[in-house]
């Protein structure tokens, strides 16, 4: 066979993903990364079923959904508590594209955490993603495709102090997406991280004070000098930017990314 008889492969195909007919689910839906994502699928032709927890955030977001001119996908909002983790099986059932995003973060030295955030934080960045693939899976491996896209974070590949359980999470993250890559790969299915620095949400601007506390410097000198302090790009990430390469990681130049993490740490891990 020559080279020019070759079969083409995805590489012919237009880049930006066609997920009309996909359903998709994104958690931790209500703001930040997740409804970035949530809006950036819509626009691809998914029907997303949207889940957090915050019932006026989400129906927020299903508002700008309607509002928004043109949007082929639909935003169908979905009010869960991931702890609740016969629930959030349940709620995966008949997912195409899975997007583990949901977070939460305590800065805190170890002899300090409080067991219970601890276990918390592992029952909805960790435990939860699994529950949610088990639901997923079954239609994904029926219908010969299907794409999981684990919101990882820097922390998921390096460690930082006073974020045990957010760093033994992420961790455990990379180590979950890489098993359900080899898992899947037979069935057509995808599973990749997303990884991060520090992005513009909610949840990095809460960290400001607990960072300061545990640092022992002045709130306002904590973006330059810890959360951006290793950064060759020194500024944070939009929402957006993570909501593409999630976006690209279901397209079909992506078709034969799997089990890795897409790293968005502007120089971070080059270190």
């Amino acid at each position: 066979m020559t080279a020019s008889s070759l079969p083409s492969g995805p590489h012919s195909q237009p880049l930006s993903p066609d997920l009309g007919g996909r359903t998709a689910l994104v958690t931790g839906a209500a703001g930040g990364i997740g409804r970035a994502c949530v809006l950036r699928l819509a626009a691809a032709g998914a029907e997303v079923r949207a889940v957090d927890r915050d019932a006026a955030g989400l129906a927020e977001l299903a508002a700008e959904a309607e509002r928004a001119v043109g949007l082929p996908g639909t935003v169908v909002p979905h009010v869960l508590d991931l702890t609740d983790l016969d629930a959030a099986e349940r709620a995966a059932t008949g997912t195409d594209v899975l997007v583990n995003n949901a977070g939460l973060q305590l800065v805190c030295p170890i002899e300090e955490f409080p067991p219970d955030v601890f276990h918390t934080v592992l029952t909805v960045m960790l435990e939860a993603p699994f529950r949610l693939m088990r639901g997923a899976l079954p239609h994904m491996y029926a219908r010969g495709w299907g794409r999981i896209v684990n919101v990882s974070s820097v922390h998921g590949l390096r460690a930082s102090a006073f974020k045990s359980a957010y760093v033994a999470a992420k961790h455990g993250l990379e180590g979950l997406s890489k098993t359900a890559a080899l898992e899947g790969a037979p069935h057509g299915v995808t599973s990749n991280c997303v990884n991060p620095a520090y992005v513009r949400t909610p949840l990095v601007e809460k960290q400001i004070a607990d960072q300061a506390r545990a640092h022992g410097i002045p709130e306002e000198r904590v973006l330059s000098e810890v959360l951006l302090k290793d950064s060759a790009v020194r500024r944070l990430i939009e929402p957006e930017e993570v909501a593409e390469a999630v976006a690209y990681l279901c397209g079909p130049q992506a078709s034969f990314v799997t089990g890795t993490s897409l790293v968005l740490d502007g120089g971070w891990t080059a270190h």
